[in-house]
């Protein structure tokens, strides 16, 4: 079996490189030539971790390749993803531009039935769109090759998406044929062998069920950070409210931690859309309008502590900053609560030191030479007035504070995450703010 999947971001080559894992032929094409190039070299757009490994020996066995050329990969193939990107426009509705302009390309150049399979997030509606811009690219070229149109929405957690997609939770297709189904199931029956869920279902439920997860997920955090918010104006400590409600199995423990909001490529860009569909559709989304609402203000939060504490100046402070990619174990920086309060600082005056162990590179295209990239996170502390712990790295977790204590100019901690203890700060004689307690 031969796929061709379309895109080589963070969806399009996790996917492509665990299909050939398992023994499939896979060839990812993108029209970036540069990106095509390094590829080809071994050198990998995103980080992702263990991914550059599977890459380098799935191309080494000759199962994974790269292509700028999407019509002669596409010759014999069974099955095509388009795994393009989706971007938010303005009015936060999902960009379909590029997922178009493939699906016309494939109907122009395709001999031979294909299953055409969106894998990027798109909205309800989205694969009709896709079946109607390859028949009229065939209607153009006077020809009638059969095809089917399906969706397989993507369900991976950056940092962790190779587990995800080699052990996956379920895995979700939207057909409309059985002999569509029939290739699906076939494609995926590696990684249903150990008893992990494959669930067919119609087209637009598929495609609804990608953003109704991860509006779901971002509801959980959100309304965390509005409880966390409330607790500090009630004297609760928000981490003893999280361990009583997350006992209760139909609450769950996971995504109940408070923080300074969430970011990346997904929950914020498909909250926008989804909300954006339903008002297009004559219907609002109060409950996601709200979640969006709570996590814009979030983000601010930490920023609201910092001038607190400094009674409104912080005009030629040095403040030290952990972490810029929006979550661990990536090095994302698209929706980065880390820039919206870097911003800030900036904005007032003050001066900015940053470490992460991977994302300063990619950092670097938003916040330029406006900060210090530091060697370290020790570095980052010489001479600082205070701490922003913002992305909660493991090598973050268990720091010197004797060492932290002499480096630093004054002994405070803004702790965007709850990774320390409160006590411990204490003992330690730091100044210490977190999230949901009140100081």
């Amino acid at each position: 079996m031969r796929i061709a999947i379309v895109g080589t971001g963070y969806v399009g080559l996790v996917t492509g490189t665990c299909f050939a894992d398992v023994g499939i032929d896979v060839v990812c094409i993108d029209i970036n030539e540069e990106k095509i190039s390094n590829l080809k070299k071994g050198i990998l757009p995103i980080y992702e971790p263990g991914l550059e490994e599977m890459v380098l020996r799935n191309v080494e066995k000759g199962r994974l390749s790269f292509s700028t050329n999407l019509g002669e990969s596409i010759q014999d193939a069974d099955v095509v993803f388009i795994a393009v990107g989706t971007p938010p426009g303005e009015d936060g509705s999902a960009d379909l531009q590029y997922v178009l302009a493939v699906a016309t390309e494939v109907g122009a150049k395709m001999s031979h039935h294909l299953v055409v399979v969106t894998k990027s997030t798109v909205p309800v509606g989205t694969a009709q769109k896709v079946d109607n811009a390859i028949a009229a690219a065939q209607k153009n070229r006077g020809v009638e090759i059969p095809y089917d149109v399906a969706s397989n929405p993507e369900f991976l957690k950056e940092g962790a998406a190779i587990e995800d997609f080699l052990k996956p939770d379920r895995i979700v297709v939207g057909v409309a044929s059985k002999r569509a189904e029939d290739v699906m199931r076939r494609l995926y029956k590696p990684f249903v062998l150990n008893g992990h869920p494959i669930i067919f279902m119609d087209i637009p439920s598929a495609e609804m069920t990608k953003y109704a997860a991860n509006a779901m997920l971002a509801t959980k955090i959100s309304f965390m950070n509005d409880i966390a918010n409330l607790c500090e104006i009630m004297g609760a400590d928000v981490n003893m409210v999280r361990k009583g409600i997350g006992s209760d199995p139909r609450i769950g423990n996971k995504f109940i931690y408070p923080g300074i909001g969430y970011g990346g490529s997904c929950f914020p860009k498909d909250v926008k859309a989804l909300v954006r569909t339903a008002r297009e559709n004559g219907h609002e989304m109060r409950i996601l309008q709200a979640v969006e609402d709570v996590n814009q203000d979030q983000k601010s939060v930490l920023f609201k502590k910092v001038m607190t504490h400094f009674k409104g100046d912080i005009k030629g402070k040095t403040f030290a900053v952990w972490g810029l990619s929006f979550k661990p174990k990536t090095d994302d920086m698209r929706e980065a609560p880390s820039l919206v309060i870097i911003e800030s600082l900036l904005a007032q005056g003050a001066q900015v030191k940053t470490y992460d162990p991977v994302a300063m590179h990619e950092a670097q295209k938003d916040l330029g030479t406006s900060v210090e990239y530091c060697k370290d996170q020790y570095d980052a502390l010489i001479d600082a007035d205070a701490l922003l712990l913002v992305t909660e790295w493991s090598e973050f977790r268990f720091p010197n504070f004797k060492v932290m204590a002499r480096l630093m100019k004054q002994k405070v901690v803004f702790d965007g995450r709850n990774v320390y203890d409160p006590q411990e700060m204490k003992e330690s004689e730091f100044e210490y703010y977190c999230i949901g307690v009140r100081n």
